[in-house]
């Protein structure tokens, strides 16, 4: 754990410094009315996320991908016959330099912090706070254990662009190209019509009560989607049965919501399209509230929490300026204190990496290792 430790402190250090010491042009377009942050030091941040993520050697199912990156050849014949042909044949690319598996990580790695930062960089309003949130929340290990389906998340995520500007074609290319990663990125093609409409209407509120009524009712809502499902895709989860998600994780996506709620009139007053974003966040919490029930609904809340980063960093500046500082500290202690709930006492984390040990006091330096 002490690597994470110190990966939180410095993203959030440097990212903070990025926010300080800027270096680009006032943006005068409605998706960014703000600073952006210095390149420097948010280039600092973002390699701390990629060299902490890509340099594991554990955390879920790492084991797995190195595995098969190590004991497969990666011929076309193989490619075609697995279902998320792009990972396969991002397998290949690497496999023609080398058969070290650490490189196909450190790749995923390096593809989903990128993207997310860039984003991150380019529509939050207080670029440290969504990174901490990202690592604090438990976004950054779940990063490191479903690895495919995040690297998907990650290139939808940077279609947020399209989003905002009503481009359907353009986004429906991205999601296309990220369901060669992870096939139920598809879910998110009908969805782009969903949350391009107001925020807290009464169809947002009617979204919300049907989840209420799924988790009321979840075994007959159960029976009718796996049996629509049938056996392929995610109908195959149709005996999944590892319990439901804690409600602890419910109300840390469910905070930012109603803080923006809250502050729906400002926050459209500082954010023309958040409506957009705020919705999308939404469809995070609605997945989530249903996997109480079913660990299984958890994976689909993946392609929405990003959206919870670009929330969590305006819904300071919808409060009175007297009172921002203590929303801001109160955020970061909270979601400080989930970070140890997740990573040490619920999952117990143990990070282990065979090029960062000597960082980890508790190993020592690598030449003193017997």
């Amino acid at each position: 754990m002490t690597i994470l430790y110190m990966n939180l402190a410095l993203v959030f250090s440097f990212s903070l410094g990025a926010r300080h010491l800027r270096d680009s042009a006032l943006s005068v377009t409605s998706e960014a009315p703000y600073m952006k942050p210095g390149y420097f030091f948010m280039f600092v941040s973002l390699a701390s996320l990629v060299i902490v993520s890509g340099m594991r050697n554990n955390i879920g199912d790492t084991y797995v991908y190195r595995n098969i990156f190590e004991s497969n050849e990666f011929t076309w014949e193989y490619v075609q016959s697995q279902k998320d042909m792009g990972f396969g044949v991002l397998q290949m690319i690497l496999k023609m330099f080398t058969d070290n598996a650490q490189v196909l990580i450190f790749t995923a790695a390096l593809i989903t912090n990128v993207l997310i930062v860039l984003v991150l960089y380019k529509y939050t309003k207080l670029f440290e706070l969504s990174l901490f949130v990202f690592i604090a929340s438990g976004m950054y290990l779940v990063s490191m254990n479903g690895i495919r389906q995040y690297l998907a998340a990650a290139i939808i995520f940077a279609s947020t662009k399209f989003i905002l500007e009503g481009s359907f074609v353009k986004y429906a290319l991205v999601v296309l190209l990220a369901s060669t990663f992870h096939q139920s990125a598809l879910v998110l093609l009908p969805i782009y019509f969903i949350v391009r409409r107001e925020a807290w209407t009464k169809t947002t509120f009617l979204i919300l009560f049907s989840a209420v009524l799924i988790v009321l009712g979840y075994n007959q809502f159960s029976e009718i989607l796996f049996s629509a499902l049938g056996e392929e895709g995610y109908g195959g989860y149709s005996d999944f049965d590892e319990g439901g998600a804690n409600i602890i994780r419910v109300a840390v996506g469910a905070a930012p919501l109603i803080l923006a709620f809250l502050g729906r009139d400002k926050f459209r007053e500082l954010f023309p399209k958040c409506d957009y974003i705020v919705n999308l966040a939404l469809l995070g919490v609605i997945f989530m509230i249903v996997a109480t029930q079913n660990w299984l609904f958890a994976r689909l809340s993946i392609y929405f929490d990003l959206y919870n980063l670009i929330l969590i960093s305006w819904v300071v500046h919808l409060f009175a300026v007297k009172d921002r500082k203590l929303i801001y500290y109160a955020i970061v202690v909270c979601y400080f204190f989930f970070f140890i709930y997740e990573y040490v006492i619920t999952l117990n984390i143990e990070y282990r990496s065979d090029f960062l040990e000597f960082l980890d006091p508790d190993k020592g330096p690598l030449f003193l290792q017997s």
